[in-house]
């Protein structure tokens, strides 16, 4: 039996693992709206090029249109045979309005059809990932405002290093998220281009008109050259890049909603919603939701080097590797989506212990820098050697089982006669906080205008 695609150039019909390997019904089904958009966007200009009649274009669009309702109405019978959601649309485009289906293909090619829907699919993902950042950044610019003075230990090594506020933390990743919503901003810039119109690789012989489908599909202009059009998948690239460094981000704030929810920190209270029991242990609160989290991060950085390994040795034009691009892309930005979600419900839900926190940041000398600084900026030794003198009291301490802001003035002039009892403004955690009003930096004050500043940034966003 003859394959109604291929026609008679191949007698008998692929056997079942032909059938297995080269169908993509299974995945690329979901690309039905952008087939369907760029099929009317297509069927449009045909008859506006008098290529077509109206009557042809108006029985595709209402075709089209049943189509698609029988696929959001979960009727539509998908078929594996027919290898691909272009083809599964066009046979029952044929069943529905007969010959005039067989007209819609004129002047395209698989090729730039489905260029242009998996443009259309990462565009309209992007779109909604940079609008879920967006939420979770206000989940934390809200809860930023409400700790911009709740103190914390900061870390380096993951070893307390400085006081910090936890507003101040939470809104490094309010700076993280800004940028990744910028990646995928631009990300989406260098994809809206139309391949439509560059048929197989080489464009076509009819006298279509590309900018009409392109103004058609929301795109700035159609692509520059025929064999791009059709084989470029760095669109893809660039959405995973943006994809994988945002999840990194996430992963890395997953971790830590691991480690401080743990009883060795009793930073957070994980939310029931996001946490499950041990089926052993009954004291257990387990962090699920932020470890898998954590988790999905590995598999959309696997979905970026899976694509470029399938695009680094591929000759111009098309060629069937290609259709290796889309399980991981789909998967990638769906996990990505999921995780965003996640975070947002975790954060919002968050219990913070701010005097875990604060009893935390009081413990191993986290003040020390603040001494060696007074040293200089009050009693005028070099760095250097206020970091010795520093070091000296901070082993001094250790020994007496003190805090620096108890030690003794008198034990603490015999290493550095300089010392005078303004020392003690700079010791406690709340006073090196508060030091710290350089823009950026994790004083309150400072932590409360940042919070200003990206409830605005938000506001003109989603405007």
């Amino acid at each position: 039996m003859s394959n109604r695609m291929w026609g008679g150039r191949f007698g008998g019909g692929p056997d079942d693992i032909m059938e297995e390997i080269n169908a993509s019904i299974g995945f690329d089904q979901r690309l039905f709206a952008q087939d369907i958009r760029g099929s009317l966007a297509h069927a449009q200009m045909l008859v506006s090029q008098g290529i077509i009649s109206q009557a042809d274009g108006k029985a595709i669009a209402e075709g089209l249109a049943q189509i698609e309702a029988e696929i959001n109405d979960g009727k539509f019978k998908f078929s594996r045979a027919l290898e691909d959601i272009h083809m599964n649309i066009e046979a029952r485009l044929s069943e529905l309005i007969g010959e005039p289906a067989g007209r819609l293909h004129t002047a395209r090619s698989r090729n730039d059809q489905v260029a242009t829907d998996f443009r259309l699919y990462v565009r309209d993902a992007l779109d909604h990932m940079k609008a879920q950042i967006h939420e979770l950044m206000a989940v934390l610019v809200s809860k930023a405002e409400a700790h911009s003075d709740t103190i914390m230990p900061g870390f380096t090594h993951l070893q307390p290093a400085q006081p910090v506020t936890f507003g101040h933390h939470l809104l490094a990743y309010v700076e993280m998220l800004a940028r990744d919503a910028g990646r995928f901003q631009d990300a989406r810039k260098r994809l809206n281009e139309s391949p439509l119109g560059a048929a197989a690789l080489a464009g076509t012989g009819f006298p279509i008109d590309r900018d009409m489908t392109a103004e058609a599909l929301g795109f700035d202009a159609p692509m520059g050259n025929s064999m791009d059009a059709v084989s470029a998948r760095d669109f893809a690239l660039e959405a995973l890049s943006a994809t994988a460094i945002c999840a990194t981000h996430l992963s890395r704030l997953a971790e830590e909603i691991v480690i401080f929810s743990g009883p060795a920190y009793g930073f957070f209270d994980l939310p029931d919603a996001f946490s499950t029991g041990s089926s052993i242990m009954p004291q257990k609160r387990n962090p699920d939701a932020a470890e898998l989290v954590r988790a999905k991060t590995g598999r959309i950085i696997g979905a970026l080097g899976g694509l470029m390994v399938v695009m680094k040795g591929l000759p111009l034009a098309y060629s069937k590797d290609m259709q290796e691009d889309k399980e991981g892309v789909f998967n990638a930005l769906d996990s990505l989506s999921l995780s965003l979600a996640a975070m947002r419900g975790m954060m919002d839900a968050l219990g913070v212990n701010g005097d875990a926190m604060r009893a935390a940041a009081e413990s191993g000398f986290s003040t020390a820098t603040d001494l060696a600084d007074w040293l200089v900026r009050e009693a005028g030794l070099a760095f250097r050697q206020a970091h010795h003198v520093t070091g000296q009291l901070v082993a001094l301490a250790e020994e007496k089982n003190c805090m620096l802001d108890e030690l003794p003035l008198a034990e603490m002039q015999k290493l550095e006669a300089a010392i005078s009892e303004d020392v003690f403004s700079v010791l406690s955690v709340e006073n090196s906080v508060a030091s710290r009003r350089v823009f950026g930096g994790t004083a309150p004050e400072a932590v409360r205008a940042r919070v200003v500043h990206w409830q605005n940034w938000l506001a003109e966003a989603q405007s």
